[in-house]
């Protein structure tokens, strides 16, 4: 097994143009067209779904002997956050509903461009009272909410016929500028970090591996989907014969959370419980083996790919890794570095063969060949001596009367 290294060129430039492609999640396939031209540069076949979520397929290459192993899937999402036009105002301001959770906090005054069906139109996402001269305080009192937000569309319009006449119309998507920026000192910058930068180091990886040339002990699906943020995700893409999925995806970087933007950060937890024992503390020990720093999380509201493939009934253990960002699903932040150690950790783990020599079978006839998580001696009675009750309430012995008093 070798550490491989990463080409941090094609990790940057791969992130770049991943960020530039609008991909609010129902608007996907320019970044599927995108995303099949890279693994076609690299050499690695894949498939599409009737959507366009892709599956390549890194083949195992190892002797004969071998063959019973089961897959792998590594899965990281190619849809971000967006918005689409709900109503059409009198006044021609457009109100927008939003694709994917995210606060409307984080929308306003962001530069857009709505996609008609026709061609595409430029604006800015505005609080209801944008106007300190006009509204005075009550700029800074207004609800945050989604409903107290309107799309200004740079064109003449003063009527909801003249946006009409634009052939805009409800249902039409409205996707985010990324606005990225990559700074000398290594950090990135950028809305959609989740999961672009996460696309980018799985692609790195990948590259990685092929360039290579290192022995792969098992079929690794590299799965890219197309409606995580909204919840499905990875639910119907992953094979019979794959027996361990790795989300990859971001890290959110807050006070109490132990992820960091150094490092790759492992969650041992999100919103749909803990993840696999035994997967998780393997790519801990990968980690430790080979000098990659870690951080151990618990994510309390997050919802994942590798969720996902659990939630629509796949029997797989799952594992997260995650590049640490600050602000998720704002303007987020992470470093290079981080990209840099989670693609290394991949091209580790797809080196490594299963994690569970059992896990090649479906199902077993009994329990003599089943993992175990705890050991004898974790398993001991804890010796915790008692008294006796008798000696305590003295139930046989006659009482002295009482003196009256």
């Amino acid at each position: 097994m070798q550490k491989l290294p990463i080409d941090a060129a094609f990790l940057k430039t791969t992130l770049l143009e991943l960020l530039h492609i609008p991909s609010p999640a129902g608007l996907t396939d320019e970044i599927v067209h995108y995303t099949g031209a890279k693994l076609d540069a690299i050499g690695v076949a894949y498939e599409l779904t009737r959507r366009g979520t892709i599956r390549a397929v890194l083949r195992r290459n190892m002797p004969e002997r071998r063959r019973s192993s089961p897959a792998c899937a590594i899965v990281s999402h190619l849809d971000t956050l967006g918005a689409m036009v709900r109503e059409i105002k009198p006044n021609g301001r457009l109100l927008l509903s939003p694709i994917g959770t995210w606060s409307s906090r984080w929308a306003e005054g962001g530069r857009v461009t709505l996609f008609t069906e026709h061609g595409r139109h430029r604006g800015s996402v505005l609080p209801l009272l944008a106007s300190g001269h006009v509204f005075n305080e009550a700029v800074d009192t207004q609800p945050v909410s989604w409903d107290q937000l309107e799309l200004r569309l740079d064109e003449d319009v003063e009527s909801d016929g003249d946006v009409r006449a634009l052939r805009i119309q409800i249902g039409d998507f409205v996707a985010f500028d990324a606005n990225p920026e990559l700074l000398e000192n290594g950090y990135i910058v950028s809305r959609h970090l989740d999961d672009k930068a996460g696309v980018a180091a799985v692609l790195a990886a990948v590259k990685a591996i092929v360039d290579s040339g290192v022995p792969i002990p098992m079929d690794c699906h590299v799965v890219f989907t197309l409606t995580e943020e909204v919840g499905s995700g990875a639910r119907a893409v992953i094979q019979s014969d794959v027996s361990e999925v790795i989300g990859i995806d971001i890290g959110p970087v807050a006070a109490g959370q132990g992820a960091k933007e150094r490092g790759v950060t492992i969650p041992l937890m999100d919103s749909a419980g803990p993840h696999d024992y035994h997967l998780t503390r393997r790519l801990l020990k990968l980690c430790d083996e080979h000098g990659i720093h870690t951080n151990r999380d618990v994510f309390r509201f997050y919802h994942s790919d590798a969720g996902a493939a659990v939630s629509a009934g796949h029997d797989v253990r799952t594992a997260l890794l995650c590049f640490g960002a600050d602000a998720s699903h704002g303007y987020e932040r992470t470093h290079i570095s981080v990209l840099s150690d989670l693609a290394q950790l991949m091209t580790l783990y797809i080196q490594s063969g299963p994690t569970l020599a059992e896990d090649r079978h479906h199902r077993l006839d009994s329990v003599d060949s089943f993992s175990h998580q705890l050991d004898a001696g974790q398993l001991a009675p804890v010796e915790t001596s008692q008294p006796d009750v008798t000696e305590l309430v003295r139930l046989n012995e006659p009482r002295e009367p009482r003196e009256p008093e």
